[in-house]
């Protein structure tokens, strides 16, 4: 290629992305999809984020919740929006990985309707019992639904098909005990009758469930990971407790629908990049138990695939049936 046609070449690059960059009108609002209900975990890390970019992008970014059915209702909102640029969604590995694999019709193909702009934040997953018992340890759990429970239990779950109700039985069978997961519409619920001693144990996120840990109300024995969280630093990971191939964190990241152009999600994602680079937005999310690290696009898509393809050789193994 010549150097007169190079120059023509990068002209016309630089001007396509200029026009996708001039089809976000300066002011126009952002919607950032949220598939929870407001006071949810998901929910405060996007209000908190949206605060912080609406400067950045020099737009208002609207928080809406769609909430439902573990995120599959926004996620089918984000898929039905134009790739303009105008419409994101802030979601966890659930409906990006794992609800696609568990629902027949989910509505949605992650690899196929969006476009991953960037990870924010990994997370684990938790074991936590209720004040109604007296166990201190996974251990002391199984010791008590042994001896006080005939060998059988419920342990809450924030969704159908989810992780948390694949660890329930993974933990039935390697402890010999009759163990049902009770699938709940999030996490707010379930722990709440966790409260009520309605039911003796739940699995959720950190993110769900550290402040009442913190406040003595539920009491976190155990964690998903390859190490132990650093608010946690007394509780053993599943995998010190003998459990295998369950070291992948969650995520939680940002999307857009398929089509929209890199320039866009670039810019998404380098403000993205600079809101987490500030010391109370860190301190704030690693408050919640994220483990706070921007992932730009490539890196990200690629964690979203490993994790997806992980947890799908679990499901299959569990024999699992989509409903």
């Amino acid at each position: 290629m010549s150097s007169l046609s190079r120059r023509s070449f990068t002209a016309a690059a630089l001007a396509t992305a200029a026009g996708w960059a001039g089809a976000q009108p300066q002011g126009a609002p952002v919607r950032l999809l949220v598939g929870f209900p407001a006071g949810a975990g998901t929910d405060a890390i996007a209000r908190l984020l949206a605060e912080k970019l609406k400067d950045l992008l020099q737009a208002p970014v609207v928080v809406e919740n769609r909430a439902g059915a573990g995120g599959q209702i926004a996620a089918q909102a984000l898929k039905a929006s134009p790739p303009d640029g105008h419409t994101l969604l802030l979601s966890h590995d659930h409906t990006i990985s794992i609800l696609p694999q568990v629902i027949r019709n989910p509505g949605f193909a992650p690899a196929t309707d969006f476009t991953p702009v960037a990870g924010l934040a990994t997370f684990s997953n938790v074991l936590a019992v209720s004040g109604g018992t007296p166990a201190q340890s996974v251990e002391e759990y199984v010791r008590w639904v042994k001896t006080q429970r005939a060998g059988k239990d419920t342990i809450g779950v924030p969704a159908p098909g989810s992780i948390p109700e694949f660890l329930v039985r993974l933990m039935s069978e390697r402890y010999q005990l009759d163990l049902q997961a009770a699938p709940y519409r999030g996490s707010a619920p379930m722990t709440a009758d966790m409260m009520g001693n309605q039911i003796a144990a739940g699995i959720a996120s950190v993110p769900d469930m550290i402040e009442l840990h913190r406040a003595g109300k539920l009491r976190i024995v155990a964690v998903i990971g390859a190490k132990r969280q650093p608010l946690l630093p007394q509780v053993p990971t599943f995998g010190e407790l003998g459990f295998a191939h369950l070291d992948d964190y969650p995520y939680y990241g940002l999307f857009a629908p398929a089509g929209t152009p890199q320039p866009v999600t670039g810019r998404f994602g380098n403000a993205l990049q600079q809101v987490l680079a500030m010391p109370d937005v860190r301190e704030k999310l690693t408050a919640m138990g994220l483990n706070v690290a921007f992932e730009p696009q490539g890196p990200f898509a690629g964690r979203v695939r490993t994790y997806t393809a992980a947890w799908e050789r679990i499901i299959r193994a569990s024999g699992f049936q989509p409903a």
